[in-house]
């Protein structure tokens, strides 16, 4: 702000002379305050530099400047430094919300239990089984399909490898029948669980007093690669190598398991070890021991048969993969020339059943 004197004024028509005034320096009269910052205006020697209000446009550069330059080198003339320093700021910002998107949430376990309140904790183990049924399934409809739930491998290569291990014989009967397990090659072990788990899973159903040896007649062992020409071999196999002519073939297009003299095997169908059998309604383990111990019952020589009695425990050689509805058996055997007389078209349904013996103790096989 431009400082006044406030001298008293003179007589009237002329200004006072200030008191003060040097008589060897007269005095300078002080423009206002806005004359001094007006365009065009001349600078006394007590005034501060002022900047132009109007700069001048590009195309009236003051003389002596040249005309303006274009293009890069005219931008960079233009702008200076900041041409450089543009990039690398946003070089710089990048990199800053990269780390921070980047940065680990703050660990809240301990705190009052705040990640209890506000966060939601992935659980560990094994995928829940998919399998199972909201509702109970109607058996006298549609129980052959593959049931929904974990993947497995379609293919393997078609040939096995034995599962080391062998136990003790089980069983009084007469008769001793020697069994090596196997599980077909080029299958990832992660589907099933890992061969140990299968062979110990298969030698547990037959061992159990429920199952063939609880009958009385028979007996069984299981052995390991070294014991030459067991009697039968329990392979577990991919459904490609099971649908294969020479194998169990694919009559009834649903994915089935099988016992094939030709090569003294019992063939497991992946597919129905991981996801069962609809008429089971999602009890995966009910259904591993009524695969294995079906299959094992035509080794000794046991048919397929129908419900013995409406709403009793369906019969351990019924096909209950397929269902436990005489009727919709029957419909689907009409396509397999070896089963079109093995169920009568009687109106039964029975109740699914794992074993020829359930209950642990000498005799027939429930429902008949």
């Amino acid at each position: 702000m431009t400082r006044t004197t406030q001298e008293g004024r003179g007589s009237e028509g002329s200004p006072a002379k200030p008191s003060n005034v040097s008589p060897i320096r007269p005095a300078v009269t002080r423009r206002p305050s806005e004359e001094r910052y007006s365009s065009g205006g001349r600078r006394t020697a007590a005034q501060p530099l002022a900047a132009k209000w109007r700069p001048q446009p590009d195309d009236k550069a003051e003389p002596g400047r040249g005309k303006p330059r274009k293009g890069v080198k005219g931008f960079a003339a233009t702008y200076g430094w900041r041409v450089y320093a543009l990039p690398v700021l946003v070089v710089v910002t990048a990199l800053v919300v990269f780390n921070v998107t980047r940065a680990p949430a703050p660990d809240t376990s301990g705190v009052d239990g705040l990640a209890a309140q506000n966060t939601v904790t992935a659980t560990s183990g094994p995928p829940a089984a998919t399998e199972n049924s909201a509702v109970p399934v109607d058996p006298k409809t549609g129980t052959a399909v593959l049931p929904q739930g974990e993947n497995f491998p379609q293919a393997g290569s078609g040939t096995w490898h034995l599962v080391p291990g062998s136990g003790q014989k089980v069983g009084n009967g007469t008769k001793l029948y020697h069994y090596a397990i196997a599980v077909e090659d080029g299958i990832d072990q992660a589907a099933y669980g890992g061969d140990d788990a299968f062979a110990k899973t298969v030698e547990n159903i037959l061992s159990d007093p429920r199952s063939w040896v609880g009958g009385g007649k028979i007996s069984l062992q299981r052995v390991g690669p070294e014991f030459k020409n067991p009697d039968f071999v329990i392979s577990l196999t991919t459904p490609n190598t099971d649908h294969r002519p020479d194998m169990c073939g694919y009559q009834i297009q649903y994915e089935a398991s099988c016992w094939n003299p030709n090569y003294e095997r019992v063939v497991i169908n992946l597919a129905r070890w991981i996801r069962g059998a609809m008429a089971f309604n999602g009890d995966i383990g009910l259904y591993r021991e009524y695969a294995i111990n079906h299959e094992v019952g035509h080794v000794f020589g046991n048919p397929h048969v129908g419900c013995g009695s409406d709403g009793g425990l369906a019969p351990v050689m019924m096909q209950q993969t397929f269902g436990v509805s005489d009727d919709y058996v029957w419909q689907l055997n009409q396509a397999d020339p070896s089963n079109k007389t093995a169920v009568s078209k009687d109106g039964k349904v029975c109740r699914p059943n794992a074993w020829p013996n359930p209950q642990g103790t000498p005799g027939g096989q429930p429902g008949q």
